[in-house]
């Protein structure tokens, strides 16, 4: 969830009422928000880089407000403050409408066909007379920001740019040059750079402030912070955006009549035409690839700071011409209106209100809504801000938001399910506990690994490792998913080198192995791993932590039955010094002395002994084995006119044989035959006599259940089994008739 950073008394200003922290606190969680933290600039600065960094530092206090990430409309104070005052019924929801402009033609971008290669979707519209003072026009520049990480993509779906109208002329060219072609002076640069010059600039400020800044020497990081702070201050994150276009071979770029360059996107906006507070007209383009994203970034930017124009909540309205001659206006701020029922939402949140009360939830959430008399329909109006809200079940959830999560009435769940502890987890657990009581220290670490950590480092090809990959890995450190808990456990060790020796850890958790059976393309394999760090290599400490593993597993040490080890050879280990470990003559994991080379690898200085192995063949089954009791069905039987007879399939229920049968039968199952009540589960209920003993517990636990359905027991689907038999007669049923298991579907 994107966090929005917001200075509490202007939020308290803007809001026109002064609220304490837990009101506030309050407020944000009716409103669907979650108030994050209470903190300052300096509080802030002085936890990330010292009390000496923070001394100079803001004491305004920041409230740190967590937004859904798909409310593009709250990430900054004008459109929070908009939402919370339509929300509290302070203000109307506003009407936001596209205007022609005053005297003149509309701006103009012309896109020609080259940008087809790289960025082909272009958008663009007029504030008009717009009024910024430093805290709009540092609110503006920060939600540009944040549009750019969330919906953005990082700008590689779309890229804003933000203009002084007054400094430039149109009609604006939207093309695609050749790097060396483009050449301008960018935002925040003092003289002009070829576009090739830029890439190569905003590399190597970026890597030298980073690595150069690192050095311990403070006279050399005083002289390079002086060298490179317009890029380390300003620029240096613009090499996150570099590889979004370098490998293109024409570049996009945006002219005004006057050959002007506006901005290169995504990349940089040019310094002529730059805004300030003293800018009245700001023109906003968007270059996209993705154009239904680019008409909401940019219906975003107008409406959350049309307020500021001289007629408040007016956008001037811009014309983009395509290289195949069309001519389209925007913003498009498109209301549209969808129609859903009352009861339709009463019966998802679990509420009981009338259509008017429902319409007025609705209009709290900035959702216009009226009831139109046919029925319980509503007619929904759903403004350019709420991009959001897709179907039915969005504007369920908004009207479930403006009535109070906590104001819905509790009721019981219309199904009753027996929890049980997943038994792989449960072994986990066991094992767990018993290797802490053995001495070892238990690590957690990351799923996700480097290349390096689970091949080069343990002297294995990667193409042998049968690792899934991520398709996009943000960091080198998260490449794939690990194929061994070994790396993660040595990388633990070499990060708690300072601590005394032995050094004794182990990890339980789960590796990622690709698995062609399965729908994915992969499957979890649970394993443990332990490791003992000392001046000697300890392998008679691991051998010894095995034994007792498999003697608290219950296998003991033979061949056939049991477990047993025998040499074996591993790139991974020391030669002649690794074990293969068998169980019932099953392979499931090694252990031995690793070699030297894996421990240098990880800058290690002593010796290593490492055990890692498989706990699932441990369980009898597979772990991913259902937890449920296939039956076979039987037909379709309706139930006796008759009142039924105490003589059921588990028994005469009369007896206190028959009612143990029961409760056995109902142990591990919620009802008499699949995951519902049902008329098996009646007609059972009715052939009880009164309430049964409280020692048989999951029969009077049923019982209870099922005795809830009073009302719609009649209405109960059919059972697809005979559970109670009539008292005697020729349709009495046979013994191969009958299941004493009863029917448990799926």
């Amino acid at each position: 969830m994107p966090t929005v950073g917001i200075k509490r008394d202007l939020l308290f200003k803007a809001l026109g009422k002064a609220y304490t922290d837990e009101e506030f606190d309050e407020l944000c969680f009716e409103f669907g928000l979650e108030l994050d933290e209470i903190t300052s600039e300096k509080e802030l600065i002085g936890r990330e880089q010292g009390d000496g960094k923070a001394s100079a530092a803001s004491d305004v206090i920041l409230y740190k407000i967590d937004v859904p990430a798909n409310r593009y409309d709250l990430l900054c104070l004008e459109g929070l403050v908009r939402g919370l005052q339509v929300f509290k019924n302070q203000v109307e929801a506003p009407r936001y409408r596209r205007v022609s402009p005053v005297s003149g033609e509309p701006q103009r971008l012309i896109v020609t066909k080259e940008t087809a290669a790289v960025r082909p979707h272009a958008v663009a519209a007029v504030l008009r007379n717009i009024t910024f003072t430093q805290e709009r026009y540092d609110s503006f520049i920060e939600l540009q920001e944040k549009l750019h990480q969330n919906i953005c993509r990082k700008r590689s779906l779309v890229a804003i740019g933000t203009h002084d109208l007054d400094t430039i002329r149109g009609p604006f060219t939207y093309t695609a040059k050749p790097p060396g072609d483009i050449s301008f002076k960018p935002l925040n640069q003092t003289k002009e750079y070829t576009a090739t010059q830029l890439m190569a600039l905003y590399k190597v400020s970026g890597r030298r402030a980073v690595l150069w800044l690192r050095r311990p020497l403070a006279s050399l990081r005083a002289v390079l912070t002086a060298l490179l702070s317009p890029y380390v201050q300003t620029d240096s994150h613009l090499r996150h955006y570099l590889p979004i276009i370098e490998d293109k071979p024409v570049y996009p770029v945006i002219y005004d009549s006057n050959g002007l360059v506006l901005s290169m996107p995504p990349i940089i906006n040019g310094d002529h035409s730059k805004i300030s507070l003293q800018t009245k007209n700001v023109f906003i383009e968007c270059t996209a690839t993705d154009l239904t994203k680019a008409k909401v970034v940019l219906d975003m930017m107008v409406t959350m700071f049309s307020e500021y124009c001289s007629q408040p909540f007016t956008v001037e309205e811009a014309e983009v011409v395509y290289p195949d001659g069309r001519t389209c206006t925007y913003p498009e701020l498109a209301y549209r209106k969808e129609t859903l029922s009352s009861e339709f939402i009463n019966r998802k949140v679990g509420i009981k209100e009338s259509t008017e009360r429902i319409a007025q939830l609705l209009t709290r959430m900035c959702l216009l809504s009226r009831a139109t008399g046919a029925g319980d329909e509503i007619e929904v109006e759903i403004p350019p801000t709420r991009s959001d809200v897709i179907h039915a079940c969005d504007i369920m959830e908004d009207a479930a938001i403006a009535y109070g999560f906590n104001n819905i009435p509790r009721t019981t769940p219309r199904t009753y399910t027996v929890a049980n502890q997943f038994p792989l987890n449960k072994l986990t657990e066991l094992v767990r506990q018993d290797l802490a009581a053995a001495g070892f220290t238990e690590a957690l670490n990351f799923a996700l690994c480097s290349q390096e950590d689970i091949s080069d480092k343990l002297r294995k090809n990667i193409s042998e490792t049968r690792a899934a990959h991520i398709s996009n890995p943000k960091t080198a450190e998260f490449q794939v998913a690990r194929t061994t808990l070994l790396p993660g456990l040595l990388k633990t060790v070499a990060a708690n080198r300072k601590m005394p020796l032995p050094l004794k850890l182990f990890e339980i958790s789960d590796v990622v192995l690709k698995d062609e059976t399965k729908d994915v393309g992969a499957r979890n394999v649970r394993r443990l791993c332990a490791l003992y760090y000392n001046k000697s290599p300890g392998f008679e400490v691991i051998h010894g932590l095995l034994d007792r593993s498999m003697q608290l597993l219950e296998v003991k040490p033979a061949r056939e039955e049991g477990y047993h080890i025998q040499a074996a050879d591993d790139s991974t280990f020391f030669p002649g010094r690794c074990a293969e470990i068998f169980v019932r003559g099953r392979s499931v994991g090694r252990l031995g002395v690793l070699h030297p080379d894996v421990v240098s690898r990880f800058e290690l200085t002593m010796p290593c002994s490492a055990l890692e192995m498989d706990i699932e063949p441990f369980l009898g089954r597979p772990a991913e084995s259902l937890l449920t009791h296939d039956v076979p069905t039987r037909p379709s039987v309706r139930p006796p006119p008759h009142p039924p007879s105490t003589n059921t399939v588990f028994g005469d229920l009369s007896t206190r044989a028959g009612l143990e049968a029961l409760d056995g039968f109902l142990a591990d199952r919620s009802y008499v035959e699949g995951f519902s009540a049902s008329q098996a589960d009646a007609s059972v209920f009715a052939a009880l006599p009164p309430p049964p003993p409280q020692s048989l517990c999951h029969l009077r636990r049923w019982y209870n259940h099922i005795g809830s359905f009073r009302a719609e027991r009649a209405s109960l689907p059919p059972a697809k089994g005979r559970f109670v038999l009539p008292p005697a007669g020729p349709d009495a049923p046979t013994d191969d008739e009958v299941d004493p298991c009863g029917s448990d579907q799926i």
